[in-house]
C-alpha cells in the first residue's frame, strides 16, 4: 500500500475523478480493487483522497475503464503526479504551512489570481514587517521560532510573482484596511510604499474600493479566485474565521463574477497612486 500523507485538495481531485469514472463503468470497488491489486477498502481510500493514487493505478483505471482518449490521460496522469507533488512548502513543519497547503498549492499552478480584502493588504503584496505585525496579533502565542516561520512562508508565496511565467495577480482592497494602521505608523507607511511599486508590476493589478462606494458586492468578507492551469478547474477561497473553504465549479464561477462587479465600483491607475502616497504622507 502506498506511504499515506495528509488529505489536499488535489489528491481529493483526482480521487473524485477516478470515483466518477468508475461509476459510469459500473464497476464496484472489488472489481476495480482486483484489476489493480488492491483490496476495495484501498480503492475507497484512494477515491475519497485519503491515499493519494499512483500514476500506474491511475493507467489502470483509464485501462479498465475503457479511456483510451489522449488528452484525458494526459490529464490524469498530470493529477496523479501533482497528488505527491513536493514543494518548498514541505520544509515547514504542519502547524506552520498545514492548514495553508491547498492555498499555496492553488497559487502555484494557477495562471492568474484574483483577491479581495477587506481589512489587510494581500499577503501576496505585504512586506515582512507588515506581515509578522498581521501573524503575532493573529496568534499572540506563537514562539519567536514559529512566528518566522509564518512570515518566511508568507514570504515563499511571494515568488510566484516573480518567476520567469509569473501569476497575473489582481487585488481590490477596501479603503479601510489601507487606513489601518498595522504594526505601527513606521511599518504602514513602508508597507504603503510597498503596495505603490507593486502596483506598477506588469503582471500586478491593484485597485482600491472606495468607502463612498457604499453597499458592496461582497459584505460578508473576502475571497480569492484562481484561474487555474489544465487539467484542473477554476476555484475559489473563502476566508473565514477557522480557515479557508476552497470551491470549485458553480460557486467559483459566482466569486468571479463577483469581482467583476466590485472592480465596476473599484478606483485604478493613477486614482490608486494618489490615494497610497496621501495615505503614505499622513503617516510621517
Amino acid at each position: 500500500m502506498p506511504n499515506e500523507q495528509a488529505v489536499t485538495l488535489r489528491a481529493q481531485w483526482i480521487g473524485q475523478q477516478l470515483r466518477e469514472m468508475r461509476e459510469k463503468s459500473r464497476l464496484t470497488l472489488k472489481e476495480m480493487g482486483d484489476y489493480i491489486n488492491r483490496n476495495a477498502s484501498t480503492v475507497s481510500r484512494m477515491e475519497s483522497g485519503i491515499i493519494p493514487p499512483r500514476v500506474p493505478e491511475v493507467l489502470a483505471y483509464l485501462d479498465l475503464c475503457g479511456i483510451d482518449d489522449p488528452r484525458r490521460r494526459d490529464d490524469l496522469k498530470t493529477m496523479a503526479q501533482d497528488a505527491w507533488q513536493k514543494g518548498w512548502w514541505d520544509g515547514f513543519s504542519a502547524n506552520v504551512a498545514g492548514s495553508l497547503i491547498d492555498w499555496i498549492w492553488l497559487e502555484s499552478r494557477a495562471t492568474a489570481i484574483n483577491s479581495f480584502q477587506t481589512s489587510v493588504i494581500p499577503g501576496l503584496l505585504q512586506t515582512r514587517a507588515y506581515a509578522e505585525a498581521l501573524i503575532r496579533a493573529w496568534d499572540d502565542s506563537a514562539s519567536d521560532d514559529d512566528l518566522a516561520r509564518y512570515v518566511e512562508v508568507r514570504m515563499q508565496r511571494q515568488q510566484r510573482l516573480e518567476e520567469p511565467d509569473p501569476v497575473q495577480f489582481s487585488t481590490i482592497i477596501d479603503e479601510g484596511a489601507l487606513r489601518r494602521v498595522v504594526g505601527g505608523p513606521e511599518v504602514m507607511r513602508a508597507q504603503l510604499a510597498h503596495l505603490r511599486t507593486m502596483a506598477g508590476w506588469p503582471n500586478v493589478e491593484v485597485m482600491i474600493l472606495p468607502a463612498s462606494a457604499g453597499a458592496h458586492p461582497s459584505p460578508d468578507g473576502t475571497f480569492d479566485v484562481f484561474r487555474m492551469r489544465r487539467p484542473y478547474p477554476p476555484a475559489g477561497c473563502v476566508s473565514t474565521a477557522v480557515g479557508a473553504v476552497v470551491v470549485e465549479g458553480g460557486k467559483a464561477a459566482s466569486l468571479h463574477q463577483r469581482y467583476d462587479r466590485l472592480r465596476r465600483a473599484a478606483l485604478r491607475n493613477g486614482a490608486v497612486q494618489r490615494i497610497l502616497f496621501d495615505l503614505e504622507a499622513r503617516l510621517e
